[in-house]
This record gives structure tokens, sequence and C-alpha cells, in this order.
């Protein structure tokens, strides 16, 4: 199974909006067979495996990271072809919590006569697939707050320098983050300050994700980056009080403007998301500001968050820190944090962690309990 799940990670960031699946076919004590899902609307990890395996599957045990689905979507149902190879035993980590599948695809086998084992392994198989969990569950995509700070918190001088704030090694790290993200998430100000491009450059077969811009009033430049180079999908979210020859403009430019509710900090990152999702988006890489962060956090679309800090210190009451807007008040209403990992990377420090008690973890705990009865 831990092969199996080493299989299923190859195809980080390319399977979107289906979940990452691998899967073992092993016979009298060797392996015979063995796949991943590699992308959406290509074969299941399943069928990789039988095919690698040929007749070898009859008799043989399958071990598969995800239940096998049971439905038609994209491609046929896997749990017909694991029955039609003749395989006698499967081992399955975790069941698929979406609707469409839940547990049919187990019974499909079971009422064939194979044997069937499930759990083995289901938290590291939940951990792999967390993206695809949130989404499935709740329509929304995964949030992921991604901040470059010094040691005191600050991402940039008083002056606004902020280049760069890290070292080569987490820049690339980044990169990596941006590959593996369907979207990447900035405020209007990032792109009249910087004029980003938002794409994957520092990695050799990078995928651009979508680059999503929060700007209530429309102000993206026409000459902007992400509006002329062509390089990945873009989409605008502004609100009502948008000029409509500015929204026009913009589309007109192909660029997708998606016109949504507004709040006190501008547009309503939850309907931006709840959109987002509808257009399977699974996972949005949040690349933002203070501003942006403190919206994305107060609006609850931040599951995990991912704080590069770099060995300097700046200083400088003026100087800005990761996550703006007015902040709690009181201790005790400060965003909590869990699971917490800290590695080096470069000179620089990740430390990676959950948001406590926000949705999109809890449905990750909610598959937990129904895996584990």
């Amino acid at each position: 199974m831990r092969l199996a799940l080493a299989l299923a990670h190859k195809a980080k960031g390319r399977t979107s909006p289906n979940p990452m699946v691998g899967a073992i076919l092993v016979k009298d004590g060797r392996i015979v067979g063995e796949g991943c899902h590699l992308c959406a609307g290509t074969p299941h990890a399943e069928i990789h495996a039988i095919a690698d395996a040929g007749e070898e599957s009859c008799g043989a045990t399958l071990y598969v990271t995800l239940e096998p689905c049971s439905h038609h979507g994209r491609t046929g149902p896997c749990a017909d072809s694991v029955i039609k190879a003749g395989v006698k035993r499967a081992v399955v980590a975790m069941t698929d919590p979406n609707p469409k599948v839940s547990g049919n695809g187990i019974a499909l086998l079971r009422a064939a006569g194979i044997e069937v084992e499930e759990g083995v392994l289901a938290a590291e198989a939940a951990k792999l697939n967390e993206v695809f969990l949130k989404w499935i569950c709740c329509k929304m995509p995964f949030g992921i707050m991604k901040t470059a700070m010094t040691l005191d918190g600050k991402i940039a001088t008083h002056k606004g320098n902020s280049r760069w704030i890290t070292g080569p090694a987490a820049r690339e790290r980044v990169h990596m983050l941006r590959d593996s993200s369907d979207a990447i998430l900035v405020g209007i100000g990032t792109v009249l300050a910087d004029d980003p491009e938002l794409t994957v450059r520092l990695i050799k077969g990078g995928q651009n994700p979508s680059r999503i811009v929060v700007d209530s009033l429309a102000r993206t430049p026409l000459t902007a980056k992400i509006v002329n180079d062509g390089q990945a999908r873009t989409i605008i979210a502004v609100t009502a009080a948008a000029p409509e020859g500015r929204v026009a403009a913009l589309r007109a430019k192909g660029v997708e403007v998606l016109v949504l509710p507004g709040c006190e900090t501008g547009v309503s990152l939850r309907d931006l998301f709840q959109r987002l999702g509808e257009r399977e988006i699974t996972s949005v890489l949040i690349e933002g500001g203070a501003a942006v962060n403190a919206a994305a956090l107060n609006a609850n679309v931040v599951d995990k968050v991912l704080s590069f800090i770099s060995p300097k210190i700046i200083g400088g009451a003026s100087a800005p820190g990761p996550v703006g807007g007015q902040g709690a008040a009181e201790l005790d209403e400060a965003f909590g944090l869990e699971d917490i990992q800290v590695e080096t990377i470069g000179q620089d420090l990740l430390v990676s962690a959950y948001v406590l008690a926000r949705e999109g973890r809890d449905v990750y705990r909610a598959c937990g309990r129904i895996r584990e009865s």
C-alpha cells in the first residue's frame, strides 16, 4: 500500500478534478502489475495495473489507495474491470466520498465474491487527497495560504521592498506549489505594484495554474502581463461597482470576469471560492498581500498555511506583516493552527500547518471517522 501511495503521488497536480490513485497487483508474493491515475479523462490506476499484469491479474490481490469507482464518468467503472480481470482479493485504503461511488464500488466487488479489506493506511491516503476530499465534499477548492516573511514577521521593508525575502531554494519550492495547484490568487495591489506573470518558471516541465485576481473595481491594467501573455487562463473577480467599460475591455482581451457580491473588504472570497469550485478548480494557492490574506482567513477559505521564514530581521513599526485587517481583539479569537511541520529549505524555514476547526479540515476528519467505522 505504501508503494501504491508513492505511485499515486507521482501524478500530483495532474489529475484534477480527480483524486490521485495508485494500484498494485500482487500474486504469489510478487508484484505483477502496477499503475497510477495520470490525468483526468484517462484510465484509472486499476486499469493501468491490470494492463501491466495481463493474465497474471487472475487470482491476484489488488492494493489500491481509493475505492474503485462504480459509475460511468469520463471512463467506465473500475470495479467492473477488477471483477472481469479475476482479481481474488482487494485491499482498499479508503472509501471514496464521492456520492456517485461512496461504498458502491466495494459493494460490487464483494457481490462478485472478491474479498475486500478496508482502512489500510487510511490516514495517509486521506492526506494524499486532501484537496480532492475538500472539493468533492464541499464543492469548494482547498485553500493554501503561502507567505514569505523575515524572522520578525515582515513581508517587506517600510518602503515596500520585498525582493527577495527568501532564498533560491524556497522560491523554487513556491514554483513547485504553483505547478501542483489548479489556481493562484492575488489581489489587485500585487498586480499594480509588480505586474507579475504568476506562472511556473523555476522548474522544468511545469504546468501553469489559472491566475485569479481579486479586483473589486476592475483596475487591472489592459497592459498587464496576465492579460496579454496567453500563458494561462486569467480570471478577474470584481463587484457590481466595477465600471462596465472596464469589465467589457477586460473581457475583450480574453479575460474571464466574474461579477460577485461585495463585502466590507471588497469581493466576497467565499462566493468566489464557490464559483471556482463550480468550475472544477479544486485547489487555490493564495499568494496575496496582507489584505488578501486577512480576507481569505476571515472568509474561512484557508485550509492550510505555508509560511516561509527567512533568517533576516527588517524591523520598523511601519514595515508590513503577512496578515492585515483589524485582526483579533483577544487571543482566543486568533486563528489556531494544528499538525505543524517544520523543514529547512536552503537558508530558510518552511512552517506548514492546517487552520484549526475550519471547514475543509473538518471534512478531512469526518472522512477519517467514516473510514474507521
